[in-house]
C-alpha cells in the first residue's frame, strides 16, 4: 500500500483522523493514525510524560484506494468545506520516507524516550532508543528541556521534529523517589575480589550492576564496548537500553541468590 500525508487544520488531526476511520470504505485502507512523541517533564521532583504531536497539522494514511477515501469524504458537508479553503490535502510519502516513519513510531504510533549519556559538555556518548535511526538528522540537543530537534522529510518537503530525551539524571530522580519497581532479588555468590579479575563480562551473559545510577538492576548484555557494556533496565514502565561501565556489573554465577557479598 501506498503511503500518504495529510494536511489539515493543527488542533483537528484526532477528529479528522476519528472521521476517516468511521466514514471510510470497510478496507479501503489499512491505517489511518496521528504520529506522536514522549517528552519527560519533571515538576515538583517527580518525572511526567507527555504525549505530543509529532507533526502538528499532519496524520498519515496507507491506502492503495485513495482516491476512493477521498471522495467518500468530500461527501461529508463538514469534510467538503474543509477541502474547499485548502486546509485539507493528500500528498503521498516519497520512497524511504515511509519505512523511515514506521521504524521510529512503535505500535500505538508514538516515537518513545530514547536514553541518551553525555560527557558533561555537551556530546553525547551513547544512545539507545529511537533516536539512534536519526542521530545523524539531530540539528540540536536540547537537553534541559529533554529532547533533541531533529530534521526530516515529509513528502518531499523538510520539516522540524522534536524527539524526547530521558537522561541519567531523569533515572537517578525516578529510583529516588520511588516510582519505579523494587529491586529485582540479585544473586549473591560471584568471584571474590581477592581473587584475579574476573573476564569481561560478554553479550548473553546475565549481570548485576553494583554501582551507578542503576544499581540494584539484574540484566542480560546486549553488546560490549571499550570498557563497557550494553544492557537492559526497567524504568518507566518498559525496558530501556542503557550503556554502563564494566566495573559497574558483576557476572551472576549459576545458583547465586543474594547480592550480599557482590563486593
Amino acid at each position: 500500500m501506498l503511503w500518504y500525508a495529510i494536511q489539515t487544520y493543527t488542533g483537528k488531526e484526532e477528529q479528522l483522523t476519528e472521521m476517516i476511520r468511521r466514514v471510510a470504505p470497510e478496507g479501503s485502507f489499512a491505517e489511518c493514525f496521528v504520529p506522536y512523541f514522549e517528552r519527560l517533564r519533571c515538576w515538583r521532583q517527580q518525572n511526567q510524560i507527555q504525549i505530543l504531536r509529532l507533526f502538528p497539522g499532519y496524520i498519515f494514511i496507507s491506502t492503495d484506494e485513495i482516491e476512493g477515501v477521498f471522495q467518500c469524504l468530500k461527501r461529508i458537508p463538514a469534510m467538503s468545506k474543509i477541502m474547499t479553503t485548502g486546509a485539507f490535502e493528500f500528498t503521498p510519502l516519497y520512497s524511504g520516507e515511509a519505512e523511515f516513519l514506521t521504524g521510529i513510531l512503535d505500535a500505538d504510533h508514538i516515537v518513545r524516550l530514547t536514553y541518551a549519556a553525555t560527557d558533561g559538555k555537551g556530546h553525547v556518548t551513547y544512545m539507545a532508543g529511537p533516536l539512534e535511526k536519526c542521530r545523524d538528522r539531530v540539528e540540536a540537543y536540547k537537553f534541559h528541556d529533554r529532547y533533541a530537534q531533529v530534521r526530516l522529510t515529509i513528502a518531499g518537503q523538510e520539516k522540524t521534529a522534536r524527539m524526547g530525551l530521558i537522561l541519567n539524571d531523569d533515572i537517578r530522580r525516578e529510583t529516588a523517589y520511588g516510582k519505579v519497581e523494587g529491586p529485582i532479588p540479585v544473586p549473591e555468590r560471584y568471584v571474590p575480589a581477592d581473587r584475579k579479575p574476573a573476564a569481561m563480562p560478554q553479550p548473553g551473559d546475565r549481570v548485576a550492576v553494583i554501582s551507578g545510577a542503576f544499581e540494584g538492576n539484574v540484566a542480560v548484555i546486549r553488546e560490549t564496548g571499550s570498557g563497557t557494556v550494553s544492557i537492559t533496565v526497567h524504568m518507566f514502565d518498559r525496558e530501556i537500553p542503557v550503556e554502563v561501565s564494566a566495573e559497574e556489573v558483576r557476572k551472576v554465577e549459576d545458583g547465586a541468590e543474594t547480592l550480599r557479598d557482590v563486593i
